[in-house]
């Protein structure tokens, strides 16, 4: 292997390990995140709340697509992921209604 090579492969193993500490803090994070969403689910359905708010939705979405704009991250993007855990979650709220 030449130096350079030798570099490179360095290098890709720095990224690799940062992206698996990222991967890591992401999956935590979204078990906490869903820890809170369980919970507002249970509290909706004591109280005979409907398991999606729209208008939180629409306000959460445009919020984080202005997040991923300032982070340099595809809004659209953004906005998929986020309307990907809005469906996980109000699926979530439907099973504690029942």
């Amino acid at each position: 292997m030449t130096d350079a090579t030798e570099r490179a492969t360095e290098l890709l193993k720095e990224h690799r390990n940062s992206i698996d500490r990222l991967d890591a803090i992401l999956v935590y994070t979204l078990g906490e995140r869903f820890k809170h969403t369980q919970a507002v689910g249970k509290l909706k359905a004591e109280h005979d709340l409907p398991p999606s708010d729209p208008t939180r939705e629409a306000a959460q979405i445009a919020r984080l697509e202005e997040l991923a704009n300032q982070a340099n991250l595809d809004p659209k993007f953004a906005k998929k992921f986020l309307n990907f855990i809005i469906q996980e979650v109000i699926q979530h709220h439907k099973q504690h209604q029942s």
